[in-house]
């Protein structure tokens, strides 16, 4: 199910890239390969591309250099990928979270921003095992307060869709749709 679309008028560009954004669980590493291959195109998970920039897993950078230095890394990754042509990009949950990023990902007129929207209880859910490589997920405060403060900028991307319930495949016949309204 479509949430919200805040897509312009429709005489919008050729789609070139469609970029994944929500919280963490919501099923955006997963559903990001099938839709590239869907559209024929490329997936690109933004984690995996800084990890192996960087020789180290994101719980390490995060570790060893602090979050503000992990998310300009992250924010020279994405304006770098952002322009690529035919590609699905997946970024982290934390990424919407910086001005620029939103900016630019909402201002090109041949992306397609989509937040896939899960309640928390479903983060916990899918998340459940992955404390290790996610060490937020053991604070349910801080947790919380974090998905509370990013839902809004998830909210504002291009179009934000329930993703609770819906099986990945689902998923991408939803984001196919939306694509097609813009």
């Amino acid at each position: 199910m479509i949430l919200q679309t805040n897509s312009g008028p429709s005489s919008a560009p050729k789609l070139r890239r469609i970029v994944l954004t929500g919280f963490m669980g919501s099923g955006k590493s997963t559903v990001g390969p099938l839709l590239a291959r869907r559209l024929g195109w490329r997936f690109i998970d933004l984690d995996d591309v800084i990890e192996a920039e960087a020789g180290a897993k994101i719980a390490e950078l995060f570790a060893r250099h602090g979050e503000a230095a992990f998310r300009d890394r992250e924010q020279a990754a994405i304006a770098r990928l952002a322009g690529g042509e035919a590609v699905v990009l997946a970024l982290g949950g934390g990424a919407i979270e910086r001005d620029e990023t939103r900016a630019l990902l909402l201002s090109d007129k041949s992306t397609l921003l989509v937040h896939l929207e899960v309640e928390l209880a479903t983060t916990l859910t899918r998340c459940r095992g992955t404390e290790e490589t996610r060490p937020v997920l053991a604070d349910e405060v801080n947790l919380s307060r974090r998905y509370e403060r990013r839902l809004p900028l998830y909210r504002s991307a291009h179009v934000s869709i329930a993703a609770d319930t819906l099986t990945p495949e689902e998923l991408v016949e939803a984001i196919l749709r939306a694509a097609e309204l813009r």
